[in-house]
């Protein structure tokens, strides 16, 4: 349930940026991308700090795939968890849907409606350079979490002391995502996560959404892929980096 509520909060809060920056007759019509990158690390950062005491907020497959191969997170609640973000994020869709309905009539370009939900390319016709650039987002998500989970000074007696920023911690990981989305959320507006993608992609197939286009279901294997190869790559150069510094 704290995964669950997490997400559908997350993608709430997140695709909602997205619509008053682009559906007609909002209040904050053509906000820019500044304003989505802000509004997308302040969902991030509500939403954890809500759940976190819950479940751990993961809010993402590719972090709860992550974990499970740093070792921080077992395997066997993996699909539950999964399971449990999907749903909140189609959940979540749903409700952005709703808090925004008499624009959608008012919005021509199905396009613009289709971003309110999920992610689009820059550039259409370069799947690889898309999904790298998914996998390392992503992958510098997962890498920052662990930094973070595990941080600590290393004292000139040769002590160390662990740092825990308790609730506070949530602030480092939404101002990771900020600048993500910043600096890396040009070419595919950075999914990193396939429960901010795939589930709002399958809420916009199913609702009425007026005048509403495709779904782009030949994009849609993207923002899943390459955020999921990226969790395990960033998990694994964080584990692999931390294993030679403790051998070294």
């Amino acid at each position: 349930m704290g995964e669950l509520v997490g997400t559908a909060i997350m993608v709430m809060l997140g695709d909602s940026i997205v619509a008053n920056h682009l559906l007609a007759g909002t209040k904050g019509n053509g906000a820019g991308w500044l304003a989505i990158t802000t509004g997308w690390a302040l969902a991030v950062f509500v939403a954890v700090y809500c759940v976190a005491s819950i479940s751990g907020a993961h809010l993402n497959p590719a972090v709860t795939v992550g974990l499970c191969v740093a070792g921080t997170f077992s395997w066997s609640l993996a699909p539950t968890y999964i399971a449990a973000q999907m749903l909140g994020g189609l959940i979540g869709a749903v409700l952005m849907w709703v808090i925004y309905l008499p624009h959608w009539s008012r919005t021509e370009d199905p396009a613009l409606k289709l971003a309110c939900f999920c992610n689009a390319p820059a550039v259409r016709g370069a799947p690889l350079s898309n999904v790298l650039t998914e996998m390392i987002a992503t992958g510098l998500l997962i890498f920052g979490i662990l930094a973070l989970k595990d941080s600590q000074m290393n004292m000139s007696d040769g002590s160390v002391v662990k740092l825990s920023l308790g609730a506070v911690g949530v602030i480092p990981v939404a101002l990771l995502v900020f600048a993500i989305g910043l600096c890396l959320g040009g070419p595919t507006g950075y999914a990193i996560n396939p429960a901010r993608d795939l589930a709002p992609r399958i809420a916009h197939a199913l609702l009425p959404v007026a005048g509403k286009g495709a779904s782009d279901w030949g994009y849609a294997w993207i923002p899943v892929v390459g955020p999921l190869l990226g969790g395990l790559g960033g998990a694994w150069l964080y584990k692999s980096l931390f294993n030679f510094i403790c051998t070294a």
